[in-house]
């Protein structure tokens, strides 16, 4: 596995472009070393230099992939998880939290959470559901915000909103702007299914959301319903 990560690794070097790295390293304000690849080349990578492995030595190249500092290789970890979800299961779960505390930046946390532990989520809800609930009470903002988008796969696929609003709910009034981004950005894609809901869920609670959790919330809302929604956060009273 150590060979592969490495071998990995070398083909990004070789894709990356020196330009690219300096920019993305002072747009995402990291600490990490950068290669400067796309995300369409570290998926492209893993998947094609990645043969058929069994869960032991999927989390084995993840392990070794996030053991170095370079963000291209976290990043080829994380869509390792991603495409490696069939194999894992909640026993899984201490590795992503830890991946999560070491990311410290949203290009990883976003990905490990929007896309490797929804889909867990998606799949096995009642599983997942107590150690998410104990993520949304963590002290870093972070973990936090991974259980919100956590819940963003099994809402497009028409699962219950109540498990994403009762996090919600717990820090709808944080400043943290990662936080307030998220809660917004899983109301948005819930709008699109069911406006109502997102709508009725606002309504007493526009005095206390951030103006970005309602700008992103209400993208999806009849103009009419938006239009009383932002009013009343403007006005800073609730809309019902």
């Amino acid at each position: 596995m150590e060979h592969l990560a490495d071998e990995i690794e070398a083909r990004l070097r070789a894709e990356g472009t020196a330009g690219r790295a300096e920019g993305e390293k002072r747009y995402l304000k990291s600490d990490l070393s950068f290669l400067g690849a796309t995300l369409g080349q570290i998926r492209a990578a893993v998947r094609e230099m990645t043969p058929p492995i069994d869960h032991d030595e999927l989390v084995g190249l993840v392990e070794v992939l996030w053991s170095k500092p370079i963000f291209e290789r976290r990043m080829a970890a994380t869509v390792l998880l991603e495409r490696g979800t069939d194999r894992l299961s909640a026993a899984d779960l201490p590795l992503i939290e830890r991946l999560l505390r070491e990311s410290k930046t949203w290009a990883l946390v976003d990905g490990l959470s929007s896309d490797a532990v929804s889909r867990l989520v998606a799949r096995d809800p009642d599983e997942m559901t107590p150690t998410l609930d104990r993520w949304a009470a963590d002290g870093d903002f972070w973990v936090r915000r991974a259980s919100l988008l956590a819940e963003l796969r099994p809402i497009r696929k028409g699962q219950p909103l109540d498990r994403f609003l009762a996090r919600a709910e717990l820090m709808l009034e944080e400043r943290e702007f990662f936080i307030r981004k998220a809660i917004g950005w899983v109301l948005r894609e819930a709008g699109k299914r069911r406006p109502s809901d997102v709508a009725a869920w606002l309504a007493p609670r526009t005095a206390r959301a951030s103006g970005v959790t309602m700008r992103e919330a209400v993208k999806y809302l009849p103009a009419e319903v938006a239009a009383t929604l932002m009013g009343a956060y403007r006005g800073k009273r609730p809309a019902a």
